[in-house]
């Protein structure tokens, strides 16, 4: 696995990437505001990157997008993988890996969620300030390389405080409502069923998804700081339960892209 992440990053290397700063994930739905907010982009497709895996997911584009953003280097995924794709944990979080070898020093993620809350509406963004793993598999299994982080990785504060005390400060700046809560991850690709629903929500979770956290554990194990924000693409209340359309959730996401970007370029431009 050493070899493979040394390779991806010197190709990555030798084709202009240097010294980004801010590594950004973009989830379903959510990456092409964010895209048009970077000046000078060099981009790389995903299956021209030595050992990356291809993003087989509608609306995950699959580009590596490197360029400027209120003065910062960053390196962004336009598109993302998932454990349900086929993919091994390793694999799916060989990205983040890369961007900490390449210099990236804060980690701003998104993604497209389930609400689980019922105070609050589809359409709003939820800022994850904890997460629960459900997820059947975890990247940090089987040997572990000191060089990447330790064996045993502290997991009480997975999210960094700063970042999202600057995202709370920027959301109340611009009056864009940012609720705060748990994800909860489970593996997919299916929806969850009215019981499953209940059960998420009664062990404390807020919102749910099929990503993340994945990502979020290889960080932490590196000691890269991280936030992340879900935007809430459909209610699942399980006692009025309607089917989930995914053009549906797109749309949902895509019309709350401009917020999310305008929050993540403004965090950037204080970093």
């Amino acid at each position: 696995m050493i070899d493979q992440i040394k390779e991806a990053t010197a190709y990555l290397k030798s084709h202009g990437v240097v010294a980004p700063e801010i590594g950004v994930i973009l989830g379903t739905g959510l990456g092409n505001k964010f895209v048009e907010q970077i000046k000078n982009p060099l981009v790389i497709n995903y299956n021209s990157i030595p050992h990356f895996p291809i993003s087989t997911v509608e609306h995950h584009k699959g580009k590596l997008i490197y360029g400027d953003v209120k003065g910062k280097k960053v390196l962004a995924m336009q598109g993302r993988f998932h454990y349900y794709e086929g993919y091994s944990m390793q694999q799916i979080t060989l990205p983040v890996r890369v961007m900490k070898l390449l210099g990236v020093e804060h980690l701003l993620i998104s993604n497209a969620s389930g609400n689980l809350n019922l105070k609050w509406k589809k359409g709003e963004m939820m800022l994850i300030d904890d997460h629960i793993n459900l997820q059947p598999d975890n990247p940090l299994r089987g040997r572990n390389f000191e060089v990447f982080g330790p064996r045993f990785p502290d997991m009480s504060q997975p999210y960094s405080k700063k970042l999202n005390a600057a995202l709370i400060k920027i959301a109340k700046e611009k009056k864009i409502k940012l609720n705060k809560g748990v994800y909860v991850a489970v593996m997919g690709p299916n929806l969850e069923t009215r019981a499953e629903y209940r059960f998420l929500n009664r062990i404390g979770a807020d919102a749910v998804g099929m990503s993340t956290v994945p990502e979020v554990l290889v960080a932490n194990h590196m000691g890269l700081p991280c936030c992340a924000i879900s935007v809430l693409t459909d209610d699942c209340d399980p006692d009025n339960l309607q089917p989930a359309v995914l053009s549906d959730i797109v749309a949902v996401a895509n019309k709350a892209e401009p917020k999310l970007t305008e929050l993540y370029v403004e965090l950037i431009g204080r970093l």
